[in-house]
């Protein structure tokens, strides 16, 4: 069978390393996992060799699909969309991973979907593209720093394992890749409304470069007393986690009297 052509649209960009190839597999060590977008499987090649991973893969390109069912007959694979994928139903109980060479276009679409299910996915890890790891493991302060890497610090420990070169795809990328994890950390609750954090975060990115003050005053009301605090002083890209669910509490705490 002749090999899958790459589609544009699906943002599809083939792993040719295969030593790349088999370090993001070794990113995980076992249990239940979940490949997104296997492609032509070449990092499924890896993870099915591992004895103690359980692979389930969900492929969306049907010629994909073609392809893995003749070279990979024993791998459990799943025509479909991940984004609408109902993970509750293919994993009703207990935990699994997440791993992929993920397709560029919804890698923070991937991300997101992840958090929904933050406290049934310990790890997941796999290949983005270089800006965007940056941004999900930047620090306070940093340029890269974002909506993304403050929800996503929140639950998850966030590694940069290692960059990628555009040469070892087909086709090559305009940008370079990088291999990242996320290892659930030990937080189990906010210590906030969580939703409000969420519309807290994205509010105040939304005029990055501003105070806060101005940024958040559609939130809180722009004569709200709450707004002569030294935070709002700051902007978004100062705060840590913890400062933005210190910022959660106090706008929740004044909104309620």
């Amino acid at each position: 069978m002749q090999q899958v052509r790459p589609k544009k649209f699906l943002g599809q960009h083939f792993l040719t390393d295969l030593s790349v190839a088999q370090r993001i597999a070794e990113t995980i060590s076992a249990g239940r996992v979940l490949e997104i977008g296997p492609g032509m499987g070449v990092l499924t090649q890896y993870l099915l060799k591992n004895k103690d991973i359980d692979l389930t893969a969900i492929e969306l390109d049907r010629e994909s699909v073609a392809y893995l069912k003749e070279w990979y007959p024993e791998l459990h694979l799943i025509e479909g969309d991940f984004l609408k994928l109902n993970l509750a139903e293919l994993y009703p109980e207990g935990e699994f991973c997440v791993i992929g060479n993920y397709p560029y276009n919804i890698s923070s679409q991937i991300f997101f979907k992840v958090l929904e299910y933050k406290d049934r996915i310990p790890v997941c890890s796999g290949m983005i593209q270089k800006e965007v790891a940056e941004r999900i493991a930047s620090k306070p302060g940093k340029k890269a720093y974002g909506i993304l890497s403050v929800l996503l610090q929140a639950y998850y420990d966030i590694e940069y394992l290692f960059t990628v070169n555009e040469n070892v795809f087909a086709p090559p990328p305009k940008v370079k890749s990088a291999v990242v994890r996320l290892t659930r950390n030990r937080r189990q609750e906010l210590g906030c409304d969580e939703q409000l954090f969420k519309q807290v975060v994205k509010t105040a990115f939304n005029q990055r470069r501003k105070q806060m003050r101005n940024s958040l005053m559609s939130l809180v009301g722009k004569d709200n007393p709450l707004l002569s605090d030294p935070v709002f002083t700051k902007r978004p890209e100062q705060l840590s986690v913890e400062e933005f669910i210190q910022l959660t509490n106090l706008i929740d705490g004044k909104g309620n009297g």
